[in-house]
């Protein structure tokens, strides 16, 4: 059995939790894999354990080389891993070393529970995905986001002009600072910040959610999973605009540029170790007006 093991090694927290990990699964016969970067900083504090480290040049190599991966950090970490994770067909699992770690599974103390996988003692939960596509004439370039795709203005610039056409047909004009799309999984994220509805992850659905729109009845709109929407920007000054995948990858958009958007046939699969239920974890993880 192979394990791929993704830290966020900013935090020494995260990587003492992970050298537990390493140590926990390499006794027990599972090969454990990292990134160079994570190699490195886990030889740093302990060279012999490192040694029983693979080394991979990148997450993509890591996500095909394994059978699953744990994700030791915060929900950004879970979120930069995931991607890969399910381009490989491989389920993931995250230990909370962050603030909030509404995606993580287990708490640093609670990291016995993995040896759950070795004897197949869990059960997974997929969750949906959004494809991403920007077209700047005859080239196109591609996104998977996890939590959320979010078009928004230039710094400076003032408010953007954004037609949305779905499935072909004109839908809707918004006029704001951009607009923002959701997966379920995003739903408690940005997207919840911006006003827009808290979605059962296990539902299969895409949320479109206007950001300081310039009109009195702009608001959230959940669609089919079968919906696919392209958006074009326009500004008045002519500033650039940009798309952003998950608050990690960017891109660009000039106005003649198409977007667009619709629900992945790509699923990720997350690891469940104990019964967790997502309202009791809405409670626990978001802070509540008293």
């Amino acid at each position: 059995m192979k394990l791929a093991l993704v830290v966020n090694d900013k935090k020494i927290e995260a990587v003492k939790c992970a050298a537990r990990i390493i140590k926990m699964f390499s006794d027990d016969g599972v090969e454990v894999g990292m990134n160079r970067q994570n190699a490195k900083t886990m030889e740093s504090i302990d060279p012999q354990l490192a040694a029983n480290v693979e080394c991979f040049e990148n997450h993509s190599l890591l996500a095909g080389w394994c059978d699953f991966a744990v994700t030791v950090g915060g929900d950004g970490t879970i979120i930069h891993m995931a991607k890969h994770a399910a381009l490989a067909g491989k389920p993931i699992v995250g230990v909370n070393v962050g603030r909030v770690g509404f995606a993580a599974e287990l708490e640093t103390y609670e990291i016995s529970e993995l040896k759950k996988i070795i004897v197949s003692d869990y059960n997974t939960e997929k969750r949906m995905l959004l494809d991403v596509c920007v077209k700047k004439g005859d080239r196109e370039k591609t996104f998977i986001a996890v939590n959320d795709a979010v078009i928004s203005r230039e710094g400076l610039s003032r408010i953007i002009d954004m037609e949305v056409s779905l499935n072909g047909e004109n839908f809707c004009c918004y006029r704001g600072d951009g607009v923002l799309f959701s997966t379920p999984t995003g739903s408690t994220a940005y997207s919840l910040s911006a006003g827009g509805p808290i979605v059962d992850p296990n539902m299969s659905c895409l949320i479109m959610t206007p950001l300081c729109p310039y009109s009195l009845f702009s608001r959230s709109v959940v669609l089919s999973d079968k919906a696919q929407l392209s958006i074009k920007v326009h500004s008045p000054d002519n500033s650039t605009g940009f798309l952003t995948i998950d608050g990690q990858e960017s891109e660009e958009i000039l106005d003649d540029d198409i977007i667009t958007v619709k629900c992945s046939s790509v699923y990720l699969s997350m690891i469940h170790l104990k019964d967790k239920n997502f309202y009791r974890l809405l409670k626990e993880k978001l802070p509540r007006s008293e």
